[in-house]
Formats: C-alpha cells, sequence, structure tokens
C-alpha cells in the first residue's frame, strides 16, 4: 500500500510518502512556514510525489493530522485529504496530534507511560496519556496546566510537546519529569506508519477541536434588511 501523509496542524507544512510493503519512506516534502497552509500545500504534497517518482494515481491511502493544533492549519489538512480521498477513489485516515507525539516520544523511553502535551495558548493545555503499547490511558482534553501536572504524576507519564514547559514550570525541583520532544508536532513519517497501521473504513477524517474557535460571531447584532 502507497499512502501520503499531509500535516499542517502548527507551523510546519508537511507531506510524505509511505510505502507498507517495503516498510519505508518515499520521498518528503516539510517547510516551516507559520501560516500559509493552504497556499503551499498543494506544492509540498506535489514535492513528495516527485520525490517517491509516483502520481496522485499511484496512491492506495490518504493519512491526515486532525489536531488539536491551529483551528485554520486543521481546517486546511483535513479538508484536503478529503477531497484527494474522494477524486481518488480512496480512504483517508485521521490520526490526533497528541497520539503522534506520544508514538514518537516512546522510542525514548520504552515501557513508561506518555502524556503528550500542547500549548493552547489561553493559560491551559492540550493533553492526553498514552500506555507504552499506546492504549489510551486519558482521553484527548483542554485542561490546566495543574491537571495536566496530577495527570503526569498520576500516570508516572514522561512528557512529549511543547506543554512540557509550562508544566515543568509549575513543579517544583523536587519532582521533575522526564521530557521527550518538545514540538507542537511529531514527525510526518509518524503519522504515515500510525496511518498505515489502520484498518481503511468509510469514516471521513474530521478535525479534532479541544475547545471552540478564537473568532466568533458577534451576538446581538444584525445588519438591518434593505427597505426596512
Amino acid at each position: 500500500m502507497i499512502l501520503l501523509a499531509i500535516e499542517t496542524v502548527a507551523s510546519l507544512c508537511a507531506a510524505c510518502v509511505h510505502d507498507t510493503a517495503a516498510g519505508a519512506e518515499l520521498g518528503r516534502e516539510v517547510l516551516d512556514i507559520g501560516k500559509g497552509h493552504a497556499e503551499r500545500l498543494i506544492g509540498v504534497i506535489e514535492s513528495a510525489l516527485g520525490q517517491a517518482g509516483i502520481t496522485y494515481n499511484d496512491l492506495d491511502r490518504i493519512g491526515v493530522a486532525v489536531g488539536p493544533g491551529s483551528f485554520t492549519g486543521v481546517r486546511v489538512g483535513v479538508a484536503t485529504a478529503r477531497g484527494l480521498a474522494l477524486a481518488l477513489s480512496i480512504p483517508a485516515t485521521g490520526v490526533n496530534t497528541l497520539e503522534a507525539l506520544a508514538a514518537e516520544a516512546r522510542t525514548g523511553f520504552p515501557g513508561r507511560p506518555i502524556l503528550a502535551v500542547i500549548d493552547g495558548r489561553r493559560g491551559d493545555i492540550y493533553c492526553a496519556a498514552y500506555a507504552p503499547d499506546g492504549a489510551v490511558l486519558s482521553v484527548p482534553a483542554a485542561v490546566s496546566v495543574a491537571d495536566a501536572v496530577s495527570l503526569a504524576r498520576r500516570h508516572d507519564a514522561a512528557l512529549a510537546g511543547n506543554g512540557a514547559d509550562a508544566i515543568l514550570a509549575a513543579t517544583d525541583d523536587n519532582a521533575p519529569f522526564d521530557t521527550g520532544l518538545r514540538g507542537a508536532t511529531a514527525d510526518i513519517g509518524v503519522y504515515a506508519r500510525l496511518a498505515t497501521g489502520r484498518e481503511a473504513t468509510n469514516e471521513k477524517p474530521k478535525p479534532l477541536y479541544l475547545r471552540g474557535a478564537d473568532a466568533k460571531p458577534q451576538s446581538g447584532f444584525a445588519l438591518a434588511r434593505a427597505g426596512s
């Protein structure tokens, strides 16, 4: 199976092509662009396909990061994955960011639970805890820093993700936590490997939002109708 994985949940705009039969990555393109994923993603995908020496018609599945992360970035990635899957008549599979962070960090902490933590930028933390075998110990949620500290202690978990800084700052020096990677997302290859390990279904990937959008319509405001 040839899978295309895409990830746009943070500052990166990333894509890679993974061959499950060979157990190998065939091509990748990763740009750190901050914003503007909608304008750059197709070019990034086509660069990864070109490195792999294939076209869209050679793909068997799409894998996509579904968040949590940037609202705009998540929407761009999920919409693109669903559009490509529809156009190519192939399945699309979603992988959440916290799961991918934990999977990447697990290689550095074999046998340890992992608490994946992303800075929610409002004084809260997006987090989820995973057992050494990847089983979910606590579902993805937006929690306070204090609650994230409690979760890490409850599971004796190592930390992975850019939310670790806030947790360490809230912890006294007598109870430090082990920490792995400190980014807002995992390597694109991790998303590809997780997506290839899933059974294909007809269910479309959906964004994983753990809180409402920052921009909301004004309440109690409406434009007057013409002629009224």
